[in-house]
Order: structure tokens, then C-alpha cells, then sequence
């Protein structure tokens, strides 16, 4: 899978799966707009893979303002060309059971894991269409389908942005455009990380917890962000040419392959 003299574009790049992305890409030869609202982050990431050989390009914008989103994918097409790829990782965890969640928990989940979607991918695929060309893919999450405890607010929006992608890519599919989801379970990122009550957490899931209707992950490990960006990467590639609207769960067996 060689990417070179193509453009991509990352959300989420700051960090965990969103980092592995665009570190990957980076590796096969493309460009990489490196897009994130954490900028000191979001500047050691790029420059590390400029340090490496790659090429990658900081820039900072919030997915959930519309006006953000469209100047931001404006400048990359500016500075870097034409966007080949679009990979949505950018996204937020709210969790607690019904009656402790706010609001706010659903706004922000929403804005964030669905709207920032909407946002990058009519933006993103307006420039696709003439060209005839592209593939875009969705980090979403095996919460989005399958009900997890204490999780609502967050599978529901990461449902919605798997379900909205399905639907873009039958749009433009007649335009050579593919439009994909990938949906892991249990990674090791920060985000992962802040469920855990000390070092025994890892183990923990992938015990399971019969208590909140979870089973465990029949693989035996937690994945690493690696793993979901290899998922992404082959779903970008020439190699999956045939494949559009298609959920590829990367979770070690934990929804028994639902």
C-alpha cells in the first residue's frame, strides 16, 4: 500500500489512533494534513514525521464549526494539492449511566463524533466530485453497534457518523468516490486510558464484565492504534478499489462479529 504523491487528510492527528493514521501515511509517501484543535500536540506530531523522512503539515481547527472546517480544507488544497484522502478520527468519550448524564455530554458528543463528520465530508467531497476520485474513511466504534453500558450518548453519535457515511458513499459512488468505516473496540489510546482505574484495566476488558452484558475479547489484547490504522490504510488503498459502504470492525473478536 503506497500512497505516494497523494494527499490526506487526519483529523483526530493529535494523538492515539488519529496520530497512527497520519504517522502510517506519512510512511507509504503521502502528504499529510495533519488537522487537530490541539495545537502544541498537533506541531510535535507533524514535526516528528517530517524528522523521519515524511511529510506532514499542521492544522489546527475545531470540527464542530462549520466556518473552521471549510477554511481549513480550503488552505490544504492551497498548500498541498488536490485532497486524495480523508480519514475522521477527531472525536470526544462521554460516558455515565442515563440519569448522570448532561446536556452538555450530548451536545459535545454529537458535535464532535457526528457534525464534525458531516462538516469535513460535505466539505471534503465537494472537491472530490469534479475529480472523480478520492476515498474517505470514518473511525467509528463497536459501541455504534452494539449497546454498551454506561456508552449511549457516545455509541449513538459514533452510530449516526457510521450510518451517515454509508449513506455519502452511495451518493458518490457513481462519482469514483469510496466512503467507508472502520469501528474498533478497545485501543490503547489516552482516550481508552482514562476508563481505567489503574494498570489492571487493560486486563479487564479483555476479561469482560458479564455484569454490564460485555464479554471479553477473544483475541486476548487490547489493540494498538497501529492496528486500526492498518484497517484504515488498506480501505484507502487501490487494494480495496471494489469495496464502498462496507464497516470493518477491528475489536479481537469482542462483538462476536456483529
Amino acid at each position: 500500500m503506497e500512497f505516494k504523491d497523494k494527499v490526506a487528510l487526519v483529523t483526530g492527528a493529535a494523538q492515539g489512533i488519529g496520530e497512527a493514521v497520519a504517522r502510517a501515511l506519512a510512511a507509504r509517501g503521502a502528504s499529510v494534513a495533519a488537522l487537530d484543535a490541539n495545537r502544541d500536540r498537533l506541531d510535535v506530531v507533524a514535526a516528528e514525521i517530517r524528522a523521519s523522512g515524511g511529510r506532514a503539515a499542521p492544522f489546527r481547527a475545531d470540527v464542530t464549526s462549520r466556518e473552521a472546517v471549510d477554511a481549513a480544507v480550503d488552505r490544504i488544497e492551497r498548500e498541498l494539492g488536490p485532497i486524495d484522502f480523508l480519514v475522521n478520527v477527531a472525536g470526544v468519550l462521554r460516558v455515565g449511566l442515563l440519569d448522570e448524564l448532561r446536556d452538555e455530554d450530548w451536545e459535545q458528543s454529537f458535535a464532535v463524533n457526528a457534525r464534525g463528520v458531516f462538516y469535513l465530508c460535505r466539505a471534503v467531497s465537494r472537491r472530490m466530485v469534479p475529480r472523480r476520485s478520492g476515498a474517505i474513511v470514518t473511525v467509528g466504534s463497536n459501541a455504534g453497534r452494539t449497546p454498551r453500558m454506561h456508552m449511549s450518548v457516545y455509541a449513538a453519535s459514533k452510530a449516526a457518523a457510521a450510518m451517515f457515511t454509508k449513506c455519502m458513499g452511495l451518493e458518490l459512488a457513481k462519482h469514483g468516490i469510496r466512503c467507508n468505516v472502520v469501528s474498533p473496540g478497545s485501543t490503547d489510546t489516552p482516550m481508552q486510558r482514562s476508563l481505567w482505574k489503574d494498570e489492571s484495566g487493560a486486563q479487564a476488558v479483555i476479561d469482560g464484565a458479564p455484569g454490564a452484558y460485555k464479554v471479553g475479547i477473544p483475541l486476548q489484547r487490547i489493540a494498538n492504534p497501529a492496528d486500526v490504522a492498518d484497517a484504515v490504510l488498506f480501505l484507502l488503498s487501490d487494494r480495496a478499489r471494489h469495496i464502498t459502504m462496507h464497516d470493518l470492525c477491528v475489536d479481537g473478536g469482542a462483538t462476536l462479529g456483529v
